[in-house]
């Protein structure tokens, strides 16, 4: 018996894996998060046992798997995105080491490659951006010491800020003076979800723009030079000067 903890993908039932799509179609149990995993990734099971676990607490999660266990049946615990970007595991993960219950990670697209994809961006460009900080607005949650947002936003990196569009005139009072009120950002709602929408902007002009449209949850936020620039270097992997392995 092993739980297995599936990245669904962030909506697009077609951006789920082959490996978790085969799983979800196969386990007897399947646990997944109602709010945010749609329907029809879940089309094809066969599961004697379907729990939606958004209307559950952490310990009746944990007894279904349990019972399972007991029983001797594999059990799909799917997740938006991918499980190990605030997908909550770890504290599943933990509770499953006491019991000493297997387990196995299955990982997802994230939101924030399907928002790149959507956008038709390289989060990545040569002598602009060589690292993407995932992270999110501290709310409800502190963030850990040397966290905060505006310590982040001094490397001047691609950013990718969770859960933070309701908070998002705070959020741009602390990347202004790092990135420049110039910088391009772009708010993403519901990405590859069928009602997808976002917006494009500067950091000066972004806040009226989604206040627009009404984005109050479900958005994410990219932030970064890559986002609109077409003056960066090429790369030296494919340039005709440099050679490799496979181009002498």
């Amino acid at each position: 018996m092993t739980v297995f903890f599936i990245g669904a993908g962030p909506g697009d039932p077609e951006l789920i894996t082959v490996k978790g799509q085969r799983l979800i179609r196969t386990c007897p149990v399947i646990i997944y998060a109602g709010s945010l995993v749609p329907a029809a990734v879940l089309e094809g099971h066969c599961a004697k046992v379907l729990v939606n676990s958004a209307e559950l607490h952490l310990q009746q999660i944990i007894e279904i798997i349990e019972a399972a266990h007991a029983k001797g049946q594999d059990v799909a615990r799917v997740h938006s995105g991918d499980p190990s970007l605030y997908g909550a595991i770890g504290e599943q993960i933990r509770y499953l080491r006491e019991l000493d219950i297997p387990y196995q990670i299955i990982p997802g697209v994230t939101a924030t490659a399907a928002s790149a994809a959507l956008l038709g961006v390289e989060l990545t460009l040569p002598a602009i951006s060589q690292s993407v900080i995932l992270t999110r607005y501290a709310d409800k949650s502190p963030m850990p010491r040397g966290e905060e947002l505006a310590s982040l936003a001094r490397h001047g990196s691609t950013m990718a800020i969770h859960l933070g569009v309701q908070h998002l005139e705070k959020i741009l009072e602390e990347l202004r003076p790092h990135y420049g009120g110039d910088c391009p950002i772009a708010v993403v709602h519901r990405a590859t979800w069928p009602d997808q929408d976002w917006v494009t902007g500067t950091l000066d002009d972004i806040l009226d723009k989604v206040q627009g449209k009404g984005f109050r949850r479900t958005a994410l936020i990219l932030v970064g030079r890559v986002l609109a620039n077409d003056t960066f270097s090429e790369s030296a992997l494919y340039r005709a000067s440099h050679a490799h392995l496979y181009r002498p």
